[in-house]
């Protein structure tokens, strides 16, 4: 059993479709008013039918009062890192603290050069992104002194000025599911967030893959504890015969997040539905019972 010792942030995962942009923004709403700690979107700026995530995560957070959000993931080849790291800090401010973010190394390469962005193979994607995470938190760290200066293989800055400072802290959580992706999260991120289905084991991948994190980083100096460990899960409903993950009744919602949490270390759940009522439910039902078994097996 592994358990960090996170406190628990419960999240969604909602597809940002340009035809239903109200509906999009109602279940941002919606999963606040539920008491629901975060809203995520997917990241395909190359995707004519979404709505594009920067934008959508702005007027989401203007709507809403509490919940945090961010995209899940952002995608890097598409958003140059010093630009990206502006607009995250300028968010925070913006929203009062309520903007973390959520980074990939990206993906489906032949979109992403469709739209004039770079080809990279995934050992290339890897030290783009941690070149990238090193530009972000230098221009977020308006206490350093002098200019950003980077002469990456991927990235370069040349005098880049600090700021603005962000709200509050931003964590960054990285999409990763390949060991020296994983490894990078342990040396750089804040958080890993894997999609369980995209597991190559599904949750029972947890052990191997928190493995590979916590020995990155203790060979970085820094404690696993300080990583947060995510899972995006599918939400399939609230019948009342169980079907599998996530697809049954409350009590089985309830038992399945808490078994991830002490059994994996899993502290950030994110539910991918665009169902209003399976995100109230969630938030009004599910949410304060897992929290509430979470603290009692905790002692």
């Amino acid at each position: 059993m592994t358990d960090y010792g996170h406190d628990l942030i419960f999240g969604t995962f909602v597809t940002p479709t340009a035809r239903n942009a109200s509906d999009v923004v109602d279940l941002a709403v919606l999963a606040d008013r539920s008491g629901i700690d975060l809203v995520t979107f997917q990241d395909h700026p190359y995707q004519s039918s979404f709505l594009d995530t920067s934008t959508l995560l702005a007027f989401v957070a203007a709507r809403t009062r509490n919940i945090r959000v961010a995209a899940n993931v952002a995608n890097l080849p598409l958003r140059p890192p010093a630009v990206l790291a502006r607009a995250s800090a300028s968010l925070d401010v913006l929203s009062g603290g309520r903007f973390e973010l959520g980074l990939g190394a990206g993906a489906f390469w032949n979109a992403i050069e469709a739209v004039g962005g770079r080809r990279l193979t995934p050992g290339q994607g890897v030290t783009a992104l941690r070149e990238a995470i090193e530009i972000i938190r230098a221009i977020w760290d308006t206490d350093a002194r002098g200019d950003v200066r980077h002469d990456g293989e991927f990235y370069r800055t040349d005098g880049a000025k600090r700021g603005p400072r962000p709200a509050h802290p931003i964590s960054i959580w990285v999409g990763a599911y390949k060991p020296k992706m994983l490894a990078l999260t342990g040396t750089h991120g804040d958080g890993w967030m894997p999609a369980i289905p995209n597991l190559p084991n599904g949750a029972a991948s947890y052990p191997d893959h928190n493995a590979r994190i916590d020995e990155a980083a203790v060979a970085a100096g820094r404690s696993p504890s300080a990583i947060r460990r995510f899972g995006v899960l599918i939400g399939g409903g609230f019948g009342g015969t169980p079907r599998g993950l996530l697809d049954g009744p409350v009590e089985m919602w309830t038992e399945q997040l808490a078994g991830l949490a002490l059994e994996h270390g899993v502290s950030g759940f994110v539910v991918a539905t665009d169902d209003p009522s399976t995100t109230q439910r969630y938030g009004l039902e599910v949410v304060p019972a897992v929290r509430e078994l979470v603290a009692r097996e905790r002692g």
